[in-house]
């Protein structure tokens, strides 16, 4: 109850005591004096008088008490009253009854009058500004005029497009330069601040929506300065084999061995295993074949062996190699193994080459190459079917010859011949960037 009551006096105390803040402070004196009132409210329309707004504002006095009626322009002007007639001496309390004016061309002719006020501040500064954007333009001139030189920035980058980088970098750079100093004429250059701060708060925005094309363009910058592969190498990337015709800012453009053009984004390129067939000119080619069981393995091994040797495309260094693999359904498999100079002879048409050959040279020798088919009999009575599989062996070895052999034009490539005229022919674009140099750093 008591806690109560405690709460019921603070809340009524709370106005009087909002109220008093504005009244007037001090001793109240015994005397009450006519003239002094009159003095009173002398003082008070002078100093209303010299501030704007309370034209309608009247003042009377009576034994010290000052009583204001009429309208200002809107409510903290007719509160601000208070403060200034508590200032004057004598007065012992304030009855504030002024209001907020409901005239329309009242409330309106001070903001015509700030306009008014603005638009011949905004004359009066217009030579300032003049050379403020004067400055603001020489200075983004010089900035562009540096950027377009090709002098240090082909030098000190490794490429065009990390030199294309360093001039973006020069032109902002200069930009901000001339707005700050612009600013600074104007003497607003607080407002670099509020504007820098928008900017990065605008560029964390778009950053988070672009978040894939940021990394692709980092990814560009990784690899055309690293550059693991030049224009025209065979490389496999995530599973996509083919030659490669260029790197632009966003994705490496690959023409693959059927004639297609496959593009994979720089971020995957950076991030994914790549193989490049084309670092090394030594490539080496392997196939298997299948002999008979019965066979001398060791004898087969080495007239594999040797033929591979034989020819005149398989480089002495490294050596052919063959080996027995496994045994198979059927069969011995022996792995047989060269090795070429894929500048000068195609891997496909070697491969193939070889094969044949070796093939050839094993059934000449009159040792079996099984080829194994299955035969699917059907057996049953009274409409009923079943089914066996048997294998049989039905290739028999031909009659012992003269061992075949290959030209130079047996492995020569036409088709990749063509590729690279392809890919010659899209790099040769003037339009298309490129972002790979043969003249640059290779990792």
């Amino acid at each position: 109850m008591i806690r109560a009551l405690l709460v019921l006096l603070c809340l009524g105390a709370g106005p009087a005591l909002a109220q008093n803040a504005d009244q007037p402070q001090g001793t109240i004196q015994v005397e009450d004096s006519a003239t002094q009132d009159a003095a009173i409210a002398v003082r008070i329309r002078d100093i209303l008088g010299e501030l704007d707004g309370y034209e309608e504002v009247t003042v009377t006095v009576s034994s010290g008490i000052v009583t204001l009626r009429g309208t200002t322009i809107d409510g903290p002007q007719a509160a601000r009253l208070n403060d200034i007639v508590a200032r004057v001496a004598g007065v012992v309390a304030i009855e504030n009854e002024v209001a907020e004016t409901t005239d329309v061309v009242a409330r309106l002719n001070p903001a015509v009058e700030r306009f008014r006020t603005r638009i011949s501040q905004a004359v009066a500064l217009l030579p300032l500004v003049a050379v403020a954007l004067l400055a603001f333009l020489v200075v983004l001139f010089a900035g562009i005029l540096l950027a377009r030189m090709r002098y240090p920035w082909d030098r000190i980058a490794p490429n065009a497009f990390i030199a294309n980088i360093y001039r973006q970098v020069v032109r902002m750079v200069f930009f901000v330069s001339g707005l700050v100093i612009a600013l600074d004429i104007l003497g607003a250059t607080a407002l670099l601040g509020t504007i820098l701060g928008a900017a990065g708060i605008v560029g964390l925005a778009i950053g988070f929506a672009v978040r894939d094309t940021v990394e692709n363009f980092i990814a560009s910058i990784m690899l055309s300065i690293r550059q693991p592969f030049r224009p025209n190498d065979i490389v496999e990337i995530e599973g996509d084999l083919g030659k490669v015709i260029r790197l632009t800012s966003r994705a490496t453009i690959l023409l693959s061995f059927d004639g297609n053009h496959i593009r994979i984004p720089n971020a995957t390129v950076f991030k994914s295993r790549i193989v490049n067939f084309s670092t090394h000119h030594e490539r080496r080619f392997e196939f298997q074949i299948g002999v008979a069981s019965d066979c001398d393995l060791a004898s087969v091994r080495q007239l594999s062996e040797a033929v591979v040797e034989e020819q005149p495309f398989v480089l002495d260094e490294p050596a052919p190699m063959v080996w027995i693999d496994r045994i198979g359904d059927g069969a011995v498999i022996l792995t047989v193994t060269g090795w070429i100079d894929q500048r000068e002879t195609s891997l496909v048409r070697a491969k193939g080459e070889v094969l044949r050959l070796v093939k050839a040279a094993i059934e000449a020798a009159g040792v079996e190459v099984p080829d194994t088919t299955y035969r699917i009999q059907m057996l049953g009575a009274s409409g009923t079917m079943q089914a066996t599989i048997t294998e049989s062996d039905t290739r028999k070895p031909p009659e012992a010859e003269m061992l075949p052999t290959s030209t130079p034009d047996d492995v020569l490539d036409t088709s990749e011949a063509a590729l690279d005229r392809l890919v010659e022919a899209e790099r040769s674009d003037p339009e298309a960037p490129d972002l790979l140099s043969d003249d640059g750093a290779k990792e």
